[in-house]
């Protein structure tokens, strides 16, 4: 990488039985930054659960963390553990009843999201995305958020994000990067309906692979699914630079599965 790429690892469905193996492999990587894609400490996301789970293990990243909510945080009312947890370590979250914020990572625009609450096009959050994403000047944009439109995996398409992916696509976006199912996962460039299309398209991962007990049943997903392993805790590593990306799987010591793949940045136009 030349001086002007930056590293970030996402993963989703954290703590778990084995984030205490995940954490060695953010911690190998070293990155700029770090994104949660949702259920980071189970079961409940409560405050108890962060202080006891996720904190031993994933609390070392608060510098670099920029998390978002996954409907287990949500099992404890309004996520108060979530954003309790984070904004008492001046984790920025966007605010509790909101969950949704953007920042830049190098020449990277990045967008968590929360599919937990109303996230439709005409939603607040659906018209604050679109604000956000013609107000970024980043040659380059990632999102995430925790319920994937595209997955072969236990609880499959998520019909629900689609508003959100295409809002994405619309502007021109990326990269996604989502949980909810505990498999990893590598789309290829697609549109909302499932279509590639690699002039529009976004890449999507599905990386819930941060350290609960993976899925074994699946499902056919409307997305064109390109890899597909539910054997593996394991990270994401991105390499952002100003015009793409390089991506790896990261796996725990021990196991070997991996995947990569790399992309060029969409030339950005406004709708």
């Amino acid at each position: 990488m030349s001086q002007a790429d930056m590293t970030v690892v996402a993963a989703g469905d954290i703590c778990g039985s084995a984030c205490n193996q995940t954490d060695d492999v953010v911690t190998r990587i070293n990155p700029a930054a770090l994104i949660t894609a949702g259920d980071n400490a189970y079961d409940k996301g409560s405050s108890s659960d962060y202080k006891r789970n996720y904190d031993p293990h994933w609390g070392k990243f608060n510098k670099i963390v920029h998390p978002s909510a996954g409907n287990h945080e949500y099992k404890t009312s309004g996520a108060s553990g979530y954003f309790g947890y984070y904004e008492s370590a001046g984790v920025p979250t966007g605010g509790s009843g909101k969950g949704y914020y953007s920042f830049d990572v190098g020449e990277w625009h990045m967008v968590a999201l929360n599919s937990n609450i109303s996230h439709s096009a005409g939603s607040t959050q659906g018209q604050w995305l679109k604000r956000d994403l013609a107000a970024s000047t980043k040659p380059c944009t990632m999102a995430y958020w925790h319920h994937p439109r595209f997955s072969s995996g236990d609880h499959g398409d998520s019909s629900g994000s689609t508003d959100l992916y295409k809002i994405l696509t619309d502007y021109k976006a990326d990269v996604v990067v989502n949980g909810h199912d505990h498999h990893y996962e590598r789309f290829a460039m697609a549109t909302a309906d499932g279509k590639k299309d690699e002039a529009n398209g976004l890449r999507q991962f599905v990386i819930g692979t941060g350290g609960r007990a993976l899925y074994s049943s699946t499902h056919t997903s409307r997305g064109p699914s390109e890899v597909f392993d539910n054997k593996t805790f394991g990270v994401g590593q991105f390499d952002l630079s100003a015009s793409g990306y390089k991506f790896t799987f990261r796996p725990v010591e021990g196991r070997t599965f991996t995947d990569s793949v790399q992309g060029t940045c969409h030339a950005k136009t406004r709708p």
